[in-house]
């Protein structure tokens, strides 16, 4: 089943708390303006920019339990900040509880904090997206904001450079997709 934007919305509204729904409106907003600006489907980017924070307040035991027991989950999410585990998760929980059958959805949904190697231009879109929204403020979010007018793939590079100097400030483990995101982008631009 393919859930339309007033369905996912009402969803995921009920799923959480008021700033993250206003978060999750930001987010399909930017994402409908990527798309748009970079040529991805606008309807796929709109759902999955609706669907993905959908487990974001899931009990942590309940996202062990699914990382644990679905074999499609990758185990080493649990040897890593259960922050990361809602996207994976929600994907999951989307298709067995909402009857998500959209596998690029899916997809950009569960890499949409992490990012990965070789992303999607669907993945792209929502992983910038989230991380540019207009209610997002911390150093170094304007020049992202500013790069994502010209050149999608820079930007994700330079959302993943943040997010990796971030978490190496706070003496914190990087998830091996966000490094592999990492890598994948600078290949990319540079062999252009």
């Amino acid at each position: 089943m393919n859930l339309d934007r007033d369905t996912a919305l009402q969803l995921v509204k009920a799923k959480l708390k008021k700033e993250r729904f206003e978060h999750t409106i930001r987010v399909a907003d930017t994402a409908v303006k990527l798309a748009e600006m970079y040529g991805a489907d606008v309807e796929k980017a709109e759902r999955a920019a609706i669907l993905h924070d959908y487990a974001k307040y899931r009990n942590k035991e309940e996202m062990k339990r699914w990382i644990k027991a679905d074999q499609r989950l990758p185990k080493d999410l649990l040897h890593y900040h259960h922050e990361l585990w809602h996207g994976p998760v929600g994907a999951l929980l989307l298709e067995k509880e909402a009857g998500l059958d959209d596998a690029e959805v899916a997809a950009a949904i569960t890499c949409h904090t992490t990012g990965k190697a070789n992303m999607s231009l669907l993945d792209k879109v929502l992983f910038l997206a989230d991380y540019i929204e207009p209610g997002r403020k911390f150093p170094g979010i304007d020049e992202v904001r500013e790069t994502a007018q010209e050149n999608l793939d820079k930007a994700c590079l330079q959302a993943a450079q943040n997010t990796i100097f971030f978490l190496m400030s706070k003496g914190q483990k990087v998830y091996p997709d966000t490094l592999h995101n990492y890598n994948h982008l600078i290949n990319t631009i540079t062999h252009r």
